[in-house]
């Protein structure tokens, strides 16, 4: 057994998003320094129009992500103006990968612990040219909850607060959906998921999408691995912490979240499953928190009773 060295020191590239967050960026930045990737590329949005002293934070933010004192390959992709998070994000990781074939990529609110990046090289370089995985992810909604005896399990679900991928699955990123009919949709979830309300919400969050009511970035790429019936690898130990929910945040607001502030782990000696299948049971217990799948379903109750006692009035008086 090799022993295990803290603080680990990656061999992968890194791509830094960040916008206008100079205590979260800090916070991550260290976590990153610790780990003196030998590549770090830092991508940032422009200031918003209208809001003042906003560009005196994205410049302080900026300065903070630049401060690298190890021997390290740096690159800026610093927007003048800005361009929102679906389009200022996909295009940062766009440009990462135009460079790099594989990495690991953190924003300014996903704190990792340090053996994230190992965890990271270590299934980046496993799965390089297994085409069943398209993206390992340090999050772990389980709330300790293991799956398998494993290190980490397989996953439907895409889960982007800290993750590494690799250029192979980039290359097939469809920002707006445009290879993907509406009509379609609802009967290929149904593929993927049993639960109506599940398959429902998932068509609502893709229409949404499509039409560009939803400015983000990932719920694209999660469509893309339902789509091409792909896996994400996903650790028994929770690796990231997302620190940015609150008032400030461009989509996480619900700073009562269950997601929210998750306890950071380290993983240990890395071990891996047998079979590589998606262990269904999980993402139910993933998308049931997020979905809010048991209120949901207690309104559409209560829905349906009272529609039922509204018809038996009618018919009383008739």
């Amino acid at each position: 057994m090799n022993e295990l060295k803290y603080p680990y020191k990656t061999k992968s590239a890194v791509l830094f998003i960040i916008f206008n967050r100079p205590a979260e960026t800090a916070a991550v930045f260290e976590k990153i320094r610790e780990a003196r990737p030998p590549r770090l590329y830092i991508g940032a949005d422009g200031p918003r129009a209208g809001r003042p002293g906003e560009d005196e934070i994205c410049r302080q933010t900026r300065e903070i992500a630049s401060n690298v004192d190890w021997d390290c390959e740096v690159k800026t992709l610093f927007k003048d103006a800005n361009v929102g998070c679906k389009l200022g994000e996909a295009t940062a990781m766009q440009w990462f990968f135009d460079n790099e074939e594989e990495g690991i990529i953190l924003e300014d609110d996903t704190l990792p612990s340090n053996s994230f990046f190992r965890f990271c090289d270590e299934m980046l370089d496993r799965y390089r040219h297994d085409t069943r995985v398209r993206i390992i992810t340090g999050s772990n909604f389980q709330q300790g909850k293991k799956w398998g005896d494993a290190s980490y399990y397989f996953s439907n679900l895409i889960h982007s607060w800290g993750w590494a991928g690799w250029r192979r699955v980039w290359n097939e990123y469809d920002m707006d959906l445009k290879q993907y009919d509406e009509k379609d949709v609802k009967k290929k979830l149904a593929n993927v998921f049993n639960d109506q309300l599940i398959i429902d919400t998932w068509h609502d969050l893709f229409v949404r999408t499509k039409s560009g009511k939803i400015d983000t970035w990932d719920y694209q790429f999660g469509f893309s691995n339902f789509f091409n019936n792909g896996l994400c690898i996903i650790p028994n130990y929770n690796l990231i912490t997302n620190i940015g929910f609150g008032a400030n945040a461009t989509n996480t607001f619900n700073e009562g979240s269950a997601f929210s502030k998750m306890t950071l782990e380290e993983i240990g000696e890395i071990t891996h499953p047998l079979y590589i299948l998606p262990e269904k049971e999980a993402d139910l217990f993933t998308l049931h928190k997020e979905f809010y799948i048991v209120e949901k379903k207690r309104q559409n109750l209560r829905r349906n009773r009272f529609k039922r006692w509204v018809r038996s009035q009618i018919m009383k008086k008739k």
